[in-house]
């Protein structure tokens, strides 16, 4: 039988991204700009909710990262909407790193209080990389199925807010939400979880609270 030695070649470019990635924490924390990264499945509903989110800011204060394999269709989407973005094209790589953040950082306003930044579409690869950011949000839809959070603990394990989207299909389709809630709570117990529809604007507003709640209570301390 052949064993086969992989050396894990993972660890070393982790540290690096964590490296930068305390850069980043510093250089926000200088500038009062709060970060939230956003990290789902393709599909989800990331770019609608962040569309729908605008109109509970003042656009002027928030400023968007998109992240993407190819094409810059969802940073126009927003810009579309009035939002302020910029698309970060990854030429295949499936997860935005520290580095990638560190060199846009150049084209965030200087008013700027909030960064939203809409990782590529994963629910594995992005769990593992820190983007400098102060809340992380794991956005899970309703026709991805009720299976999600023990197949991928990482995702849930590492993020502050789960936002269960697509409620508005719950009707048509065979989706345990409390079971997710539970599943949600023994991986990590205290984390916050949000149902809305994205599409339909469903409970948004509470989330927009609680992420100006979060920015307050950060910068106070």
């Amino acid at each position: 039988m052949t064993k086969i030695i992989r050396e894990d070649i993972s660890i070393p470019i982790l540290k690096v991204n964590e490296e930068i990635a305390q850069e980043l924490r510093e250089f926000f924390n200088k500038r009062k700009i709060f970060v939230i990264n956003i990290i789902s499945s393709p599909g989800a509903g990331k770019t609608t909710f962040i569309e729908k989110l605008l109109s509970f800011f003042e656009k002027n204060k928030v400023f968007i990262l998109v992240g993407d394999i190819e094409t810059e269709r969802d940073a126009k989407r927003i810009r579309e909407k009035g939002g302020n973005s910029y698309q970060i094209v990854t030429g295949g790589t499936c997860h935005l790193e520290a580095i990638m953040i560190k060199k846009s950082i150049s084209l965030i306003p200087e008013n700027t209080e909030y960064l939203f930044i809409e990782n590529v579409g994963n629910l594995v690869c992005p769990a593992s990389y820190d983007l400098g950011e102060h809340l992380r949000i794991i956005m899970l839809s309703t026709p991805e199925g009720d299976d999600k959070l023990p197949k991928y603990p990482k995702a849930f394990l590492t993020g502050d807010v789960i936002l269960i989207n697509k409620i508005d299909l719950l009707p048509y389709l065979n989706f345990d939400i409390e079971k997710v809630e539970e599943e949600a709570k023994k991986i990590k117990e205290n984390i916050k979880i949000f149902k809305i529809s994205a599409l339909k604007g469903d409970n948004i507003k509470e989330v927009a609270e609680f992420i100006k709640n979060k920015r307050e209570e950060y910068f106070k301390s």
